[in-house]
């Protein structure tokens, strides 16, 4: 700026605001476009791994976490199975 004509320091400095003030609103905008997903909700349409026999009770593993889970079909151990709800801290699931 110091080595620009007089009057010149001005435009380039409104250029620089006017750049960074762009780059700002597009971050902004491009970070809002998607909501996180957190809670029990978000582990609705999971798959998930059986940890033990689910007849109907058991443990599954979804997302890297354990839950308590019910399965009405029964699932063994090991067999994949799909989150259907979330009541309380307890998972319905189902067999895939």
């Amino acid at each position: 700026m110091f080595v620009l004509p007089t009057g010149w320091g001005i435009v380039a400095i409104l250029a620089g605001m006017t750049i960074e003030i762009g780059e700002a609103a597009f971050w902004i905008r491009l970070s809002r476009r998607r909501r996180p997903s957190v809670g029990g909700e978000a582990l609705v349409g999971a798959s998930g791994v059986a940890v033990s026999d689910c007849l109907p009770e058991g443990q599954v593993r979804v997302r890297g976490e354990t839950w308590s889970a019910v399965c009405e079909e029964g699932a063994r151990a090991g067999d994949p199975v799909v989150v259907e709800g979330v009541s309380a801290l307890t998972l319905q699931v189902r067999r895939k």
